[in-house]
């Protein structure tokens, strides 16, 4: 998350300087005024390297997001006060950090802030998004309703990503084991098959030759090929921190055989959940629109959004911009158009988000099922190879003597 530096004018009219963690500007702003400060400037800083480093260790994982997220709206929607709500969370949670973040919630707001402001300074735990839709059920007195639907859509986000990971789970092992035992191979055990085969001095075939030289070029240079394979994942990340480098890493994604299918049903995902989330919240949309830009997690879906705000803006329906757009399905806009004209674009969004949601459940299952013969047919691609290469060459060697 972004530091801010911000200049403001104190209630006594002496002029302060400092440094704040926000989800966003907005965010910056509203925890600035609740300390009764007048910003005079306010402009984002890049966090210094042992900051980043902070944020490894002080994650709030999604899983303690969603049970907090839960029990304050069950805590909410019984009539309990809100800030011995949070005490009583601070005793029920298990996560250090997250403890913490809520004990400091809980201080800010008997101090008599706003819980959105609350929340809106730790960053590393309540994302732009979650600010919002609190901020928005203030605003409309519904606080008790937001939290209960916020949490409703986390759990649906986190069992998702919960599925996802566990289907890739098995592939990620056997892709990895079949690479470990294959370096191992090439590199401890073919060298002792082949050595028996160069001293006959035989002629060898092609086949052998090149298992061979790369044989020894593994065992000669293993290391090289590790320092390749760290350069090239270490230059990866440095084109991916670029501008254009995370956009046009984005579309390569998206362009992937099989795979980019399911990206995009799940940026899909994301994008309908989220924006049916924060207008049922009471967020205006193009305000909501520029969130959810962020939630996507796609440079190109982000800047085709981002391009939908000003359509938005300039008076022109949430469609324009996608109908003219190859990344987002035909029915998708179709269908948001048709729920803006008939004034049930929550409703479409909802049911956008439940066909797009179990589509990504077909298409891992349909995955997972593929792999598994696939895995197969690359042992057996390998076990041919050694076999042509070593196992025959030996056999024939030993006919002929």
């Amino acid at each position: 998350m972004p530091y801010f530096h911000y200049k403001a004018r104190s209630e006594n009219s002496e002029t302060v300087e400092g440094t704040i963690q926000a989800a966003s500007a907005d965010v910056a702003a509203e925890i600035l005024d609740d300390k009764n400060l007048t910003i005079l400037d306010l402009t984002e800083e890049k966090g210094t390297f042992f900051q980043s480093s902070l944020k490894i260790f002080n994650r709030v994982k999604v899983k303690d997001l969603v049970i907090f997220s839960r029990q304050l709206s069950v805590l909410v929607s019984a009539t309990i006060p809100l800030v011995q709500g949070l005490r009583v969370l601070v005793a029920q949670t298990v996560s250090p950090v997250l403890k913490s973040i809520v004990s400091e919630v809980a201080d800010d707001v008997e101090g008599g802030a706003k819980l959105s402001a609350a929340l809106g300074r730790h960053p590393q735990a309540f994302s732009n998004f979650f600010v919002s839709i609190i901020k928005a059920g203030e605003t409309s007195g519904k606080l008790d309703e937001v939290l209960n639907y916020l949490a409703d859509q986390q759990e649906k986000d986190y069992d998702l990503n919960s599925k996802i990971k566990g289907a890739m789970i098995y592939p990620a092992f056997i892709l990895t084991g079949l690479f470990v035992v294959g370096a191992l191979m090439m590199i401890v055990v073919v060298p002792q098959l082949t050595e028996v085969l160069e001293e006959t001095g035989a002629e060898l075939p092609t086949s052998t030759k090149i298992l061979i030289a790369v044989s020894d070029f593994l065992a000669a240079f293993w290391w090289l090929l590790g320092l390749g394979i760290i350069a090239f994942i270490a230059g990866l990340k440095v084109v991916i921190k670029t501008k254009a480098g995370h956009y046009y890493f984005d579309y390569f994604k998206l362009k992937i055989p099989i795979l980019g299918k399911l990206f995009q049903k799940i940026i899909l995902v994301r994008f309908t959940r989220s924006l049916n989330t924060l207008l049922t919240g009471g967020v205006v949309l193009a305000k909501s629109l520029e969130i959810v830009a962020d939630v996507s997690g796609n440079e190109v879906y982000k800047k085709l959004i981002l391009n939908t705000v000003r359509e938005v803006e300039d008076g022109n329906p949430i469609a324009a911009a996608f109908l003219n757009s190859k990344e987002v399905p035909l029915m998708v806009s179709q269908m948001l158009n048709l729920g803006e004209k008939t004034g049930r674009l929550d409703d479409i969004l909802d049911k956008l988000s439940n066909f797009y949601n179990r589509e990504v459940d077909n298409m891992v299952s349909n995955l997972v099922s593929l792999i598994e013969p696939l895995v197969m047919v690359l042992m057996g691609v390998a076990v041919g190879l050694l076999v042509s290469a070593i196992i025959l060459p030996m056999y024939n060697l030993a006919s002929s003597l």
